[in-house]
């Protein structure tokens, strides 16, 4: 496997992250709505979807370096 083939894997676990933390985020804000969560628990799948993003930020910084790096 070359390094681009590798890029583009990661380019795709990366957007499976980032498409499965939206569906999540989703199913979590409806559940909340239909079992009357209160907001406490509601904030709560709030920061662990922030945190979902943010790792796949992080990810995304880490194949652009890799990119970058590989290019030279």
């Amino acid at each position: 496997m070359n390094g681009q083939d590798k890029h583009n894997r990661q380019g795709r676990v990366i957007a499976l992250v980032i498409a499965g933390t939206g569906l999540a985020w989703i199913a979590a804000t409806a559940a909340g709505e239909l079992l009357g969560w209160p907001q406490r628990t509601r904030a709560f799948f709030d920061l662990a979807a922030l945190a979902g993003f943010g790792t796949a930020i992080w990810m995304i910084y880490g194949l652009w370096r890799a990119r970058q790096k590989d290019k030279d």
